[in-house]
């Protein structure tokens, strides 16, 4: 599309490594079709970027991208230094709110001032701020459109919390769930009070938002993004994931360019580089998740008595959950790595098949890049998005937890051998092929996601 006279968005983030990737993603697809952007982080963030904690990157790799900061009420530490986390994120909308609106009205002197906000859904405040500065209000759901849906459903009473234990639940726009299909702050009621008034405060001003943007594209989840766009202005824009492992079309895009834990990269690469194709179980569970200590054995087990060579994240701060002398002891098949460039690792032609706990990023990358999954959920959305692997998109396997909810040693190395060597792997390989085409197409030039994204940018060049 032809570039106009730039206008100005400003783009904030809720400060979690699964909340910066996409929205900086998006961001950088803004950048490159002619819009001026300022990427928000909070000060808090921003320290730990340059060395205050995990080693994370510092944001070099933004391009033009103006970097701005807010206050948290925590400047030091984040959430880390509240008491509790409702004590946080109190502060957070009370600090965050008046330090945003201070902000924008910076920018508004500073001769570019701002067109619109997007700003990460479970901050509904900031559309608050947005309106009463005047500029447009753009929500961006960081979940699947099916999540987003079951939240919206549950916060407007059409689906009862806590659920019947032994139903089935229809819901429009998604298919047959059990209530273990559905998110842990749903099935499990009175879990994680906090982020569960989080998650349902997104919906309470929505109807104010100019626009709902979605990290999903329209192919993959067609029936819950025709559902809920009867409601809500709502608009695919994804998958957000670099464009050299996608379109092509931004040439020097191959990372996301802002991560708060260092990555083993030399490391991963030269050991997946002389493994046969296919061969390598790549197995992680994200930046979040805390896997229990018998999880965690059953996990070394699993993937000791597979026949397939494996690629083991585990984050330094659950290191100690690891068996005894289990890295010594299976040195000759696996290597364990506190943080690896997910991508490069998903992309590599070794790596035959992706262990995750089904965090939305995580599952669009594996589905993205056409690796077969093995869903190992653990706690949010990650139950939701595993049965639509398993059952809707048909790109894996859910290994199946027992009455404790662990998943034992020999459902990992039934579900890997499966996937690596057995029937149901070649119908799923050939399942993650023609989704891997449909993700590519959706934010190339013309796809569905693509022409979201100009009509977004044309909105905002004419207001």
């Amino acid at each position: 599309m032809e570039k106009r006279e730039k206008a100005h968005c400003l783009v904030l983030f809720y400060p979690s490594q699964g909340h910066i990737n996409p929205l900086l993603q998006f961001s950088k697809r803004l950048e490159h079709k002619g819009l001026k952007v300022t990427f928000i982080t909070t000060r808090s963030v921003l320290k730990a970027m340059h060395g205050g904690g995990g080693g994370g990157q510092s944001p070099s790799s933004f391009s033009s991208i103006a970097l701005e900061t807010i206050s948290d009420g925590y400047d030091e530490g984040g959430a880390s230094q509240a008491e509790s986390i409702e004590a946080y994120l109190d502060r957070f909308r009370e600090i965050g709110s008046q330090t945003l609106a201070e902000l924008i009205e910076e920018i508004s002197g500073s001769g570019h001032p701002a067109d619109c906000l997007v700003y990460d859904s479970c901050m509904s405040w900031a559309l608050d701020v947005a309106k009463r500065v005047g500029i447009a209000g753009a929500a961006f759901f960081t979940f699947s459109c099916a999540v987003t849906n079951i939240y919206s459903l549950v916060q407007n009473g059409l689906l009862k919390v806590p659920l019947n234990p032994g139903s089935e639940i229809l819901l429009p726009g998604l298919p047959p769930l059990q209530p273990s299909d559905t998110p842990s702050f749903v099935y499990v009621s009175g879990s994680y009070p906090a982020f569960f008034k989080l998650i349902l405060d997104q919906f309470s001003n929505l109807d104010k938002a100019d626009w709902v943007l979605c990290n999903t594209f329209h192919e993959l989840e067609q029936e819950a993004v025709d559902w809920m766009a009867k409601f809500w202005p709502l608009r695919t824009i994804g998958p957000t994931i670099p464009s050299m492992y996608m379109d092509k079309r931004h040439e020097d895009n191959w990372e996301y360019g802002l991560s708060l834990l260092k990555p083993n990269s030399d490391a991963c690469m030269k050991w997946l580089n002389v493994k046969p194709k296919g061969s390598v179980a790549y197995v992680s569970f994200g930046s979040v998740a805390e896997i229990g200590e018998e999880q965690m054995e059953e996990l070394g087990l699993g993937l000791r008595r597979s026949k397939s060579y494996f690629l083991w994240v585990v984050r330094e701060k659950e290191a100690a959950k690891l068996p005894k002398g289990f890295v010594e002891e299976t040195s000759e098949k696996g290597l364990v790595v506190s943080w690896c460039p997910q991508l490069e690792v998903l992309a590599h032609k070794a790596v035959g098949c992706f262990v995750t706990h089904c965090g939305w990023n995580s599952t669009l990358e594996g589905l993205s890049l056409g690796v077969p999954m093995v869903a190992v959920p653990q706690w949010t959305d990650q139950s939701t998005n595993a049965r639509f692997i398993m059952d809707v998109w048909k790109t894996g396997l859910k290994a199946q937890a027992d009455k404790k909810g662990i998943v034992r040693g020999e459902e990992i190395t039934h579900c890997l051998r499966e996937i690596l060597d057995g029937e149901r792997g070649k119908e799923i390989r050939k399942n993650t092929s023609k989704w891997k085409a449909l993700a590519k197409n959706a934010v190339d030039e013309g796809g569905s996601s693509d022409k979201n994204i100009d009509e977004f940018i044309a909105k905002l060049v004419q207001s």
